[in-house]
């Protein structure tokens, strides 16, 4: 009896039995597949991950100022360079001539050319029989104002003792008033002379500004007149370069004008600040100036350099930039871009070249910020990171 009971259930356990084996192999095959499918989109995402790393450089804004990158903004439209021969020339802004008010023979000159000088600073000593004039005026002057002043005093006390009347102590303030202008008046002919600045006849001549000395017509020795030009002193960090133009030229120029200097390895960009807006009598040619910050000193007054002005395009999308901005990569073109964490590697399509200038037609917007000289050291950079992900 038992045996048949357990005869007849053993096909029906089996039974039980072989769907629940067929639905855990149906769940081990799920779970696997989605094992499978996390997997793949897991390395896809890598994949995505490592594409959009590609070209990538982290700099923090001190290691790009350490590292020397100069970063520059991208000059839109694309109509090319006006290139044309300049001279560096002194500020005028910071340019002064430091002279004498009164003549004399030159005993001293403390300062040589290129020498810097600090402002007040005597640079030149001048000997001078007017300047002895002038002391002993000022001298005398002091003393008659002493003894007015003794006067008045003496005056007011016997006016307070009912000794004197009230006119002698009126013609002694009156006395006292007139003294007093008499020696401001000398003191100001010795500073308007600078001869406080000296001893005896001689006046000491001081630098008005602080800067270096670019000029020194004088020698030891000789005798110069009131108001010549002893030394020139130009404030050196910053400079301006003056562009001749042609009237058809200066008429596409305006203040504001991106332009570009440049005289062997040399650069420095700037802006045209001022356009003449009258021609040059014995050129015929219209002066063009754009100051240059020269705080590292590559620039000298009176160098001949070339200056590339760029023109306006026609509204293609053509962006300028400089040619030291553009590095190439796997013999692509590129540029690179300034991002909040550093810098991304940019293929760029190049058109037109210019004097340090060089035509983008696509690649760009316009409005990014890019790394110029120094560029090269973020391509060895960016060489060396694909060089450590190959290994």
């Amino acid at each position: 009896m038992n045996k048949h009971i357990i005869g007849a259930a053993a096909p029906l356990a089996l039974a039980l039995l072989l769907p629940g084996c067929g639905r855990a192999g149906d769940e081990s095959a799920n779970d696997s597949a989605a094992r499978a499918e996390g997997e793949a989109g897991h390395a896809e995402d890598q994949a995505k991950g490592s594409e959009a790393d590609e070209g990538a450089i982290a700099l923090t804004p001190q290691q790009i100022r350490a590292a020397g990158i100069e970063l520059v903004r991208v000059t839109a439209g694309g109509g090319g360079a006006l290139t044309l021969p300049a001279t560096i020339e002194g500020d005028p802004q910071g340019t002064q001539i430091v002279s004498a008010a009164i003549g004399g023979r030159v005993v001293a000159l403390n300062r040589n050319l290129g020498e810097p000088v600090a402002r007040g600073q005597v640079v030149a000593v001048i000997e001078s029989r007017e300047a002895a004039t002038i002391r002993a005026e000022v001298e005398a002057a002091q003393a008659r104002a002493m003894l007015a002043r003794s006067n008045l005093q003496r005056e007011e006390r016997l006016f307070r003792l009912r000794v004197s009347p009230e006119r002698d102590l009126i013609a002694a303030r009156t006395a006292m008033t007139e003294a007093s202008i008499a020696l401001q008046l000398a003191r100001q002919q010795v500073a308007a002379a600078g001869v406080g600045a000296g001893s005896l006849n001689r006046i000491g001549v001081t630098a008005p500004i602080a800067g270096r000395i670019v000029a020194r017509p004088v020698v030891l020795g000789q005798t110069v007149a009131a108001d010549a030009e002893l030394f020139r002193v130009s404030d050196l960090a910053r400079v301006a370069v003056t562009v001749p133009l042609s009237p058809a030229d200066a008429a596409r120029i305006r203040v504001g004008t991106p332009i570009e200097i440049g005289a062997g390895d040399r650069r420095s960009s700037a802006r045209v600040s001022f356009v003449s807006p009258v021609l040059d009598e014995a050129t015929r040619l219209v002066t063009a100036i754009a100051l240059i910050d020269n705080r590292a000193g590559q620039w000298r007054v009176g160098e001949p350099v070339t200056a590339a002005i760029a023109q306006p395009g026609e509204g293609d999308g053509t962006v300028t930039v400089p040619a030291s901005a553009i590095q190439t990569i796997e013999n692509r073109q590129m540029v690179f871009v300034r991002t909040a964490g550093g810098f991304r590697a940019q293929p760029v399509t190049l058109g037109a070249r210019g004097a340090g200038t060089v035509a983008v037609t696509s690649g760009l917007t316009g409005r990014e910020e890019i790394a110029g000289q120094g560029s090269f050291i973020l391509k060895a950079e960016l060489g060396k990171g694909e060089a450590e992900h190959g290994h």
